[in-house]
């Protein structure tokens, strides 16, 4: 199992999510990506922020832990979201570090019928976290 950490950012209400589109369905991911060898979860989603949004984070507490369950296709994923303030520079992607097509903030009220990555949108709108378990996940592609 492979572990991705992300970030919950939040501001005005709205959630910083990148967009992709896979196979004409747009889905949305909470940033973040894996982590380098001998490299802690909280600095790895600082890297990845850094790398393709160009800003500087702090990194709060994890919020919530969970698993998308995808074997034998893939490899299965614990993902940790983590709060996060932005603390210097304005998000902008970083084509040479991310395939994603746009940087969205998108409603918290909207997460729940987002395709979203990891589908965790009626946990964040209710604030509800801590281990939540399987992640009932959708993929298009």
């Amino acid at each position: 199992m492979k572990v991705r950490p992300s970030a919950l950012i939040i501001e005005n209400n709205h959630v910083l999510l990148l967009r992709y589109n896979y196979s004409g369905h747009d889905v949305f991911a909470l940033p973040g990506g894996n982590p380098d060898p001998g490299e802690t979860l909280t600095q790895a989603v600082e890297r990845e922020l850094s790398e393709e949004l160009g800003i500087e984070t702090e990194i709060e507490e994890m919020l919530m832990a969970g698993e998308v369950l995808l074997s034998p296709v893939k490899e299965d994923v614990l993902h940790c979201i983590f709060r996060a303030q932005i603390v210097g520079g304005i998000p902008i992607l970083n084509p040479a570090q991310t395939t994603a097509l746009e940087v969205v903030w998108q409603p918290v009220a909207a997460l729940a019928q987002l395709n979203l990555y990891p589908n965790v949108g009626s946990y964040i709108a209710s604030m509800t976290g801590g281990y939540v378990g399987k992640i009932d996940q959708s993929f298009f592609g």
